[in-house]
């Protein structure tokens, strides 16, 4: 049976891992914590990017730090020196903590070390792990720590835990597509910017990983949008401009972007050419490519007033997956 402090824990890798969902593509997004002996939690960690390191090693970094209070490793991103490190100099400071992970540890060494192999090693007497690994190339961490004598628990949120891996096994074989709006709370969507700064740099961030953006030609023609990733120095993905005719201003600066391909279409089938695709726009969008969203990330701005349209013209139920609060909140969702 697992504890409060567990579950608890669990609650905090998965709010980790959801700050960073789709940021981490084509890797699953994935949050770890360490907890101490008397339940205190030590550390929080969360994959962040695709060849970074591993929530695991994040979470256990930072553990190192309060533990020996050895500040060498710092804020060391390089995932190889980190288990170099930890492997070299923890004198079994870990023996007494247990460990809270939304994903099983991976067991193979690709672009960074074996997660598995490194909690081994380190000694650690328990894992509670709530998602099986999907991919073949890296299961087997559970096997691994199990043989070695570690305290394995699975499937503890599990829901929740395939929740956060969705994304991660649909782009195997087929695109994920995502809906993205921003709203006051009357419900509004235009009359000029609506979110926070920091919610249009993850935007920003989350159009980096896009290989393709869907908007509604209304928009482009109303807006004369960019769609790049500016704010965060970031790639503009491959633009599909979604209407029934072809006459658009060439000088709308999306058009201008180097190394882009934008495609007007009045289908939405060039989706399945692409693997992680973007939708922005209003309620027409929204109708219009209600067949073939996933999810929704919705930005809800503390404000109301300087808009006259809204979002909602047709009725959608969701279930909220992960609700985080900043200037604004942001709401990941699915229809029910």
């Amino acid at each position: 049976m697992n504890t409060t402090a567990e579950l608890s824990a669990m609650n905090l890798a998965l709010e980790a891992a959801w700050d960073y969902q789709l940021l981490t593509f084509p890797n699953p997004a994935v949050g770890a914590v360490c907890i101490g002996e008397s339940g205190e939690i030590l550390s929080i960690g969360a994959h962040k990017k695709a060849g970074g390191p591993h929530a695991e090693v994040y979470a256990l970094r930072d553990a190192y730090k309060v533990l020996s209070g050895d500040t060498a490793l710092k804020e060391c991103d390089d995932s190889a020196f980190i288990h170099t490190y930890l492997r070299q100099h923890h004198k079994g400071c870990f023996e007494s903590i247990s460990m809270v992970v939304t994903l099983e540890p991976c067991a193979h060494s690709g672009k960074t070390p074996s997660c598995a192999a490194l909690i081994r090693d380190l000694k650690i007497n328990k894992i509670t792990i709530s998602s099986k690994d999907p991919n073949p190339k890296a299961a087997g961490g559970l096997k691994l720590l199990e043989e070695c004598g570690c305290e394995c628990t699975i499937g503890v949120m599990e829901k929740e835990g395939q929740n956060l891996l969705q994304p991660f096994i649909q782009w195997q074989t087929k695109p994920f597509v995502f809906f993205k709006w921003a709203q006051r709370l009357d419900g509004t969507v235009d009359g000029g910017i609506i979110s926070s700064t920091i919610s249009r740099e993850h935007v920003h961030a989350l159009r980096d990983k896009c290989d393709l953006i869907v908007i509604g030609g209304n928009t482009v023609r109303m807006d004369r949008p960019t769609l790049d990733a500016r704010l965060v120095n970031g790639k503009a993905p491959d633009v599909l401009i979604y209407s029934h005719t072809t006459d658009f201003d060439q000088s709308i600066p999306l058009f201008g972007i180097e190394n882009r391909e934008v495609f007007i279409e009045s289908t939405l089938d060039k989706v399945h050419s692409y693997s992680l695709v973007m939708i922005e726009g209003g309620a027409f969008m929204m109708e219009a490519t209600h067949d073939i969203c996933d999810w929704y990330v919705s930005y809800i701005a503390p404000k109301i007033g300087g808009g006259m349209s809204r979002i909602g013209q047709n009725q959608v139920d969701f279930e909220v997956m992960s609700a985080k609060i900043q200037e604004d909140i942001i709401l990941w969702m699915k229809k029910k």
